[in-house]
Formats: structure tokens, C-alpha cells, sequence
């Protein structure tokens, strides 16, 4: 007669039973049918454009289309919250970004996932600093210039962003707490206007993306006093950075990466991480980035990609705490 199993030797068998799958899947089938890459953000972007491209190549690593899926809606949240829910069997991916991943924890009063625990980080993509320009027919040439002016004239320098809750009003946030200086922001609906009323000299400064500001730069018609990410960009290799201003503190960046929902076996996981890792040593990725002065992160993957994901939502939670910005 068969030995009757205890409840505990049962349990354990049919935990033996459930992983069998996944074992299966991870260790030689996956992938075997094309896989989804959500963006959660409009076709034609910044985003879109690096997604497509990075895709196109991981495609040909891992033998199955990797097809970009746009997703918008709620400053990224509704995409972001599909992912979150997909099945976690690595034929869903996610372009993660700062506002996403962190900024957005804060500025909105209703967010349906929790990056850290809906999620597995699998690989940084990139970053791409903001630059801090003005009109150039101003009279500070200089971070500490500027600052100097700011604080001679209180509450009336003005600074323009692409709407309230943006990293391009949260970067000047994090600059004028750092620098300790109070400055009146002036929301647009989008960067174009707001530029044009800088240019006009409605506004003093902003803080903006490369792709947005470099032809008014080159044309001599704005300034760059300087760049808020690491290092200094290769499109303006003669501005400083904003810690070499002497402004360590205000330095920021808007970043992106790849993520997977949680529960996602660890082996898929790492197929997709060497897919992308080699996606980011591709001189074709590379040659698209530079147009934006993104800067790519091969390095920042897994645990330590969740634990850069993790300051970023203390840091940017601050940011925003701080410049009284809430979106519904």
C-alpha cells in the first residue's frame, strides 16, 4: 500500500510540481513568440524613438520581435500600471522612467502600482542631464552669477517649465532649494511656449532637455550656464556641469530603464539583461542618443538598478514635497 503523504510533504511536492514550468521555460524555450515592449508615454517622443531602436536590436539577440507598444496616458502611469498587472512570464516589458518609477509616487494622489514591489528592475538604459539656460542678452554668464543676481532680487526672477510636475520644473525646483535662492515659476503648457517666452524675455531661466534647447544655444540667442547631470556633455563639451558651479547638490538627471513584472523567473530576467546590455554597446543605440545628449548606464543592472530606483523615489519625493506641486 502507497505511503499517505502528510499535509507538509504535500505541500512540498506541489511546490516541486509548480516550479517545473517556469523551470522549463527559463532554461531553454524563452522566448518562442514575439514579446511586448510597453511604453507608456506617445508615439514620436524621446522615449518612443529610443525604445524602437533598442528593440530593433534586442530583437535579433533574443531570435523573437520585441514590438514597441505605445501606452500614454496619466503622465505614464496608465502603460506603467498595465505592466504591472501583465503576466509575469517576461514577454511583457517596460520603458521605466524617473517620473514613472519615482517622481510620479508624489505628485499624484492616486497611483495604482508600486515600483518596488510590481516590478523587477532588469537594466538601466540611459540618462540625460537638463541644461540651464538664459536669455543671452542677461547680464549673469555664470551659475554664481546667477545666484547672485537671484538673491539680490528675490521672488522676481522668474523660471519657465513644460507644466507643473515635469522634470523640467522639478530640476529648477531642486536647484533653487540647493542654491537657496527664490525663484517664481511660470508653468507652460509643453516646453515650445515656454521657450519662446524665455527667448522673448518674459522669463529668466529654465531648465530644459537638450534635443529642445541646442539650436537656440547654437544660434547664440540662449545661454548655458550649465548641465545638471555627472558629467559634461559631449554636444557642449565648454559648459560645465552644475556641480562644477559649485552646486553638487542640484545635480539631476532624467533616466530610463527596463523592467519586468514582479515574479518574473530569475533566468528570463537575465536573458533580457544580457540582450540589453549588448542593445547598449551597439554603435547604432549609441548614435541615437547622442541627438538627445542621452548618455547610456550599461553598468546600473538588477539589485543595484532597485536600489538606484529606490533613492531616486526618497530624492525626487522631497523635490516635489518641496515645490508644492499634486496632480490628480
Amino acid at each position: 500500500m502507497a505511503k499517505k503523504l502528510s499535509s507538509r510533504e504535500l505541500r512540498s511536492l506541489l511546490a516541486v510540481v509548480s516550479i517545473v514550468p517556469t523551470l522549463a521555460l527559463a532554461q531553454g524555450s524563452y522566448p518562442n513568440r514575439p514579446i511586448s515592449w510597453i511604453v507608456p508615454f506617445t508615439p514620436g517622443g524621446v522615449t518612443d524613438t529610443a525604445s524602437r531602436t533598442i528593440a530593433k536590436t534586442m530583437s535579433e539577440t533574443l531570435g523573437q520581435p520585441v514590438v514597441v507598444e505605445n501606452r500614454p496616458g496619466a503622465g505614464g502611469m496608465v502603460g506603467t500600471e498595465v505592466a504591472a498587472h501583465a503576466p509575469a512570464d517576461g514577454y511583457t516589458l517596460l520603458y521605466g522612467t524617473q517620473g514613472t518609477m519615482a517622481a510620479n509616487l508624489a505628485l499624484y494622489r492616486k497611483v495604482r502600482y508600486d515600483p518596488l514591489k510590481d516590478f523587477v528592475p532588469v537594466r538601466a538604459i540611459s540618462e540625460t542631464s537638463t541644461i540651464m539656460v538664459v536669455n543671452a542678452s542677461r547680464p549673469y554668464k555664470t551659475v554664481k552669477e546667477f545666484v547672485a543676481y537671484a538673491r539680490q532680487h528675490p521672488e522676481k526672477v522668474n523660471y519657465g517649465s513644460a507644466g507643473s510636475g515635469t522634470g523640467t520644473h522639478l530640476s529648477a525646483q531642486l536647484f533653487q532649494t540647493s542654491a537657496g535662492v527664490k525663484l517664481t515659476h511660470v508653468p507652460y503648457k509643453g516646453s515650445s511656449p515656454a521657450i519662446n517666452d524665455l527667448l522673448g524675455g518674459v522669463v529668466d531661466v529654465m531648465f530644459d532637455y537638450p534635443s529642445v534647447l541646442l539650436p537656440h544655444i547654437q544660434s547664440g540667442r540662449l545661454r548655458a550656464l550649465a548641465t545638471t547631470g555627472k558629467e559634461r556633455l559631449a554636444l557642449l563639451p565648454n559648459v560645465p556641469t552644475i556641480a562644477e558651479s559649485g552646486y553638487s547638490m542640484a545635480q539631476a538627471s532624467s533616466w530610463s530603464g527596463l523592467l519586468v513584472p514582479a515574479g518574473t523567473p530569475p533566468q528570463v530576467v537575465a536573458r533580457l539583461s544580457q540582450a540589453l546590455d549588448k542593445a547598449l554597446r551597439d554603435p547604432e543605440v549609441l548614435k541615437s542618443m547622442e541627438p538627445y545628449g542621452s548618455i547610456p548606464l550599461p553598468d546600473l543592472a538588477g539589485q543595484k538598478f532597485g536600489g538606484f530606483i529606490r533613492s531616486e523615489i526618497a530624492k525626487w519625493g522631497d523635490v516635489v514635497k518641496q515645490s508644492g506641486a499634486r496632480l490628480d
